[in-house]
């Protein structure tokens, strides 16, 4: 798929109102005893629902995944209702940088001027106008009847707002808002595919400069990614877990199963521990690990950064079935508990500590471990699919601490493994900082000998564009999978 051009229709998912939920048109009333006073119109709960959690993404710093599902719980929506809040709510995220230039030229003023409650109601109304199918009249009124709840001394100007919005397509927005392609690409795919400037000069770096393949990752960042399962080896077979759900084993992963529909936590495997919600990408670094060549012992396995527990989940799943025993590691405590959770009844045991402290912990012995997993905190530019917000939290400014904290958490990695052992470092980011500097670097400061093993082999036969090695950057455009690094190190 490639990038499109400016004026070629960009069509938006099948979204429609919910049947039920027609805007109301406020205004006037005549009150008992002839008196006149105004009625507010009941609202469109959907949207409501939607309104709620991009507000509180933005007031409260919250995570629409975490936070939408309760709202939808509160609100008493399900079926299409909840889809329709949930494709308003994610689809204003992903698409929240380019709708901010579009208000602020249709509204005359720059977008943080806008009060906040207008603001994000009419992000949400934008969305609909540009990327959905809703009818003009129907985006606009509804969105209008919001306002009035939230901010009711802005309901003209959100009218006038968005009439001036729904004036031009999406494209059309583009070409009028866009710099040149020719004079400035990364400017352009910015704001034609709603990432901040920098994000995409990192995708492009990291895909060698290639512009076509960087407009169609930022195309599918802005897709509303599938669920994967994960079936746990040794508890449920995935053709089983496949039928029961009705979706499709994985592409790649031997264990994956792609969910149709519905809520994850509902599936009755899932509940029971027999499968986990987990990324194919992120499965299949795992498993990398677990199934590379090893020579001598092969019982002791560590997770060093194990929060919140879906590749220990995976592994200790694979170590149960390989008399093998895998100790999880996880700083906060919180954490540290949800990846108890999620390894109950597997042979892992898991320590609320700081990975860090390899050698100072006698928990964490220096060469004691065969096989070991950095999954290291990152700044998540692999998963914007999943987690829109974060293109716009995250900033340049996070890299120093975060590519310092990779490397040391690396450096103790190598401390910990055996001579002859594996190490694997993960990131769930393309940007090449956070892979092959901190990779590099990381194994040059370590004060061992390191050889970095050709991991290539060490995924399903047949997977395109792993490139020449021997690291492997998974895409979302090429493998459906999140943007997951892998590095895989024998130390000497």
């Amino acid at each position: 798929m490639g990038a499109r051009r400016p004026g070629q229709r960009r069509r938006g998912p099948r979204v429609t109102a919910p049947e039920g939920t027609r805007p109301s048109r406020g205004g006037p009333s005549t009150g008992r005893g002839g008196d006149r006073r105004p009625v507010r119109p009941p609202l469109d709960r959907p949207r409501r629902a939607a309104y709620e959690a991009v507000a509180a993404v933005h007031r409260d710093d919250a995570f629409a995944n975490l936070v939408l599902p309760i709202i939808l719980r509160d609100e008493g929506l399900f079926g299409r209702d909840a889809a329709f809040a949930t494709e308003l709510t994610y689809g204003t995220l992903r698409h929240l940088g380019t709708l901010d230039a579009i208000l602020s030229d249709a509204a005359g003023r720059d977008v943080e001027r806008i009060d906040p409650p207008a603001r994000d109601a009419l992000r949400i109304g934008a969305y609909q106008l540009l990327h959905t199918r809703v009818p003009a009249h129907a985006a606009v009124s509804s969105t209008v009847d919001l306002v009035r709840s939230v901010a009711p001394g802005a309901t003209g100007f959100a009218n006038a707002v968005l009439r001036e919005v729904s004036t031009l397509d999406s494209d059309g927005w583009v070409a009028k808002l866009a710099p040149p392609m020719e004079t400035d690409p990364v400017g352009h795919l910015a704001l034609a595919y709603s990432h901040p400037q920098w994000i995409v000069r990192a995708f492009s770096e990291a895909l060698d400069g290639d512009l076509g393949e960087t407009a169609r990752l930022l195309i599918e960042d802005n897709e509303r990614p599938p669920v994967h399962l994960c079936a746990r080896p040794g508890l449920i077979d995935p053709i089983e877990l496949a039928d029961q759900v009705g979706g499709a084993p994985g592409a790649f992963s031997p264990y994956a199963v792609y969910l149709p529909g519905g809520a994850p936590g509902d599936v009755p495997a899932v509940v029971d521990g027999r499968a986990h919600v987990q990324d194919e990408g992120s499965q299949l670094v795992a498993v990398a690990l677990a199934d590379a060549p090893l020579d001598g012992p092969d019982g002791r396995w560590l997770d060093l950064c194990a929060g919140p527990g879906g590749k220990a989940g995976l592994l200790g799943a694979l170590a149960a079935q390989r008399d093998a025993r895998l100790t999880a590691v996880e700083v906060a405590e919180h954490r540290a508990r949800l990846v108890s959770q999620a390894t109950r009844g597997l042979p892992v045991t898991v320590l609320a500590t700081d990975g860090r402290e390899v050698g100072a912990d006698p928990k964490l012995p220096e060469g004691h471990f065969d096989r070991v997993l950095v999954d290291a905190p990152c700044t998540g530019l692999g998963s914007l699919r999943r987690r829109p917000e974060s293109r716009w939290r995250r900033q340049p400014s996070d890299l120093p601490q975060l590519t310092r904290l990779q490397r040391e958490l690396l450096g103790a990695a190598l401390r910990a493994v055996r001579p002859g052992g594996l190490v694997a470092y993960v990131t769930c980011s393309p940007h090449t900082v956070e892979t092959h500097v901190t990779v590099t670097e990381a194994a040059r400061r370590s004060g061992v000998s390191v050889d970095f093993v050709d991991a290539r082999p060490l995924l399903p036969p047949g997977m395109p564009g792993l490139g020449d090695g021997p690291t492997v950057q998974l895409w979302p455009h090429r493998h459906g999978t999140d943007a997951m690094f892998l590095a895989v190190l024998r130390r000497g």
